[in-house]
């Protein structure tokens, strides 16, 4: 018998069948997961490598081969004349770090009243939470390649350069520079060449190299000055080669190297074990104990090939929601397990003021 009442067709349901709100929680999932790819600057510019289970994995390290003029008749497997490469080869483990998450609860009643979607609002906070620490992590990491010693005996270290005083030394705390000036946008360009010539000189690629600055630096790399607009020394002046716009804010090449901006590079002293990682399995300023943190008072860029850093993943980034009747509401979590470290120290260059 009719009773005038209407069933509904509830957008929230899979196959119009089980929970009301099920296919809300996947457009919950999804901003997450497009949050944290546009926030983050350094994903594509290291290397990554995925595990199905265990705890860490290994990345093979191999030096370079030698060549020698063949004399006739010598025997060239003849270990004695001097035709065969030793070629060294070494490993780095990277371990898995614990869980890293971001969450949030949202009160049922709070759900209903309000007049706006405040799931998407809490996603992208979610989203943007893991990627800050993803990117900060990873720029952590190019530093510590930077101030690292070869991987491979006889290999080439990584290299720290002073920007101000156009110094290129090896090697560094971050501490221990006692000019501590802001560069001028002409001598960062000055100092992408000097880079760029530091990784031909180390075999680096050219194909991939990038260089991350913070946006002060990145400005001055248009403006060409230091406060003040000078056209004929910064790198998009076009009668000189140069690819950016003033128009735009944006510079995409120096010297062969892309560039990019970021606020995730650090610029403190971080390198006190309270202000560590400590959860972090991987130990990148070796024996600190701090994790991912050093000391960054000085640091305001890197120049590095993607083989420079590299990151083991073993649960990619998942979401988790829950409605919890005893609380009245549901639990959103974002999460993800990864682990970082250092492959090949003499394709990073760090930048400092």
């Amino acid at each position: 018998m009719a009773n005038g009442d209407t069933t509904p067709s509830r957008v929230g349901q899979i196959n119009s069948s089980g929970a009301v709100d099920a296919l809300f929680l996947k457009k919950f999932a999804g901003e997450i997961l497009t949050t944290f790819e546009e926030n983050n600057v350094f994903k594509s510019l290291h290397t990554m490598r995925t595990i199905e289970n265990g705890k860490s994995a290994q990345f093979p390290v191999t030096g370079i081969a030698s060549a020698s003029y063949y004399t006739p008749g010598q025997n060239i497997a003849d270990s004695g004349n001097s035709y065969l490469s030793d070629i060294k080869k070494n490993e780095v483990v990277i371990t898995i770090d614990d869980v890293l998450l971001a969450s949030t609860f949202l009160s049922s009643i709070d759900d209903v009243k309000n007049h706006y979607d405040i799931r998407s609002v809490y996603a992208n906070e979610l989203g943007k939470a893991l990627a800050v620490r993803f990117d900060t992590a990873i720029a952590k990491v190019f530093i510590a390649a930077a101030r690292s010693a070869a991987t491979i005996t006889g290999g080439k270290d990584g290299g720290v350069l002073d920007v101000s005083a156009h110094v290129m030394g090896n090697v560094s705390d971050g501490s221990d520079d006692s000019d501590n000036t802001d560069p001028t946008g002409a001598e960062l360009v000055a100092a992408l060449f000097t880079a760029a010539q530091a990784l031909d000189e180390n075999d680096v690629p050219a194909d991939g190299r990038f260089c991350v600055l913070r946006p002060q630096e990145y400005y001055k790399l248009i403006t060409g000055g230091s406060g003040s607009l000078v056209i004929s020394t910064s790198a998009s002046n076009k009668d000189v080669g140069g690819s950016g716009s003033l128009a735009s804010g944006s510079i995409a090449q120096v010297a062969g190297i892309d560039i990019y901006k970021s606020t995730h590079l650090p610029s403190t002293n971080l390198s006190s074990t309270a202000t560590g990682d400590g959860a972090a399995s991987n130990d990148v300023f070796g024996g600190s104990g701090s994790g991912y943190n050093g000391n960054f008072t000085n640091s305001i860029g890197i120049v590095a090939h993607p083989s420079a850093v590299g990151t083991v993943k073993l649960l990619d980034l998942a979401t988790e929601s829950e409605y919890q009747i005893e609380r009245q509401g549901t639990l959103f979590i974002a999460k993800y397990a990864m682990g970082h470290g250092v492959l090949r120290p003499e394709a990073a260059i760090e930048l400092q003021k």
